[in-house]
């Protein structure tokens, strides 16, 4: 089995905003990746002093850009837009220091949009679950690192 390329060969996003570290598993209609939160993220400070918690709404992006690193490989560059997002739920919080886990598959794409349904775990735990809806901009590619 072959090694899949870097989160950061395939998205646009960069850091602060890349919140996948690397991707376990993608296929042409699921991928895995996950994502460590250390402690020292700087939204930990705000939300919340003294009971630090990852927004779910970071939560939520980590799932859509699993979601766009596995479209962008099968079309080989571009951009996901999210374009929404139902049936969220979150189960239980996750905190500094813990390793979350997205896993997405795809239920529906066409002419460029795409509808998948996503999970974010830590260990046995489920945290988050979505249907995310997204369009494909083809042609913009990734800025190179470094």
């Amino acid at each position: 089995m072959s090694e899949l390329p870097a989160p950061e060969a395939v998205l646009p996003h960069r850091a602060p905003f890349l919140f996948v570290d690397r991707v376990l598993r993608c296929t042409a209609d699921e991928a895995v990746a996950e994502r460590c939160f250390p402690a020292s993220e700087p939204f930990f400070a705000g939300h919340f002093p003294g009971q630090p918690l990852v927004p779910g709404v970071i939560l939520i992006e980590g799932l859509a850009q699993t979601l766009a690193y596995l479209a962008l490989r099968q079309v080989g560059g571009g951009t996901v837009l999210l374009t929404g997002v139902e049936g969220c739920r979150i189960r239980r919080p996750v905190r500094p220091d813990e390793t979350v886990t997205y896993a997405i598959k795809v239920d529906k794409s066409r002419m460029g949009m795409v509808v998948a349904t996503g999970a974010v775990t830590v260990g046995d735990d489920r945290v988050l679950t979505a249907t995310l809806k997204g369009f494909i901009e083809r042609g913009s590619t990734p800025p190179k690192s470094g």
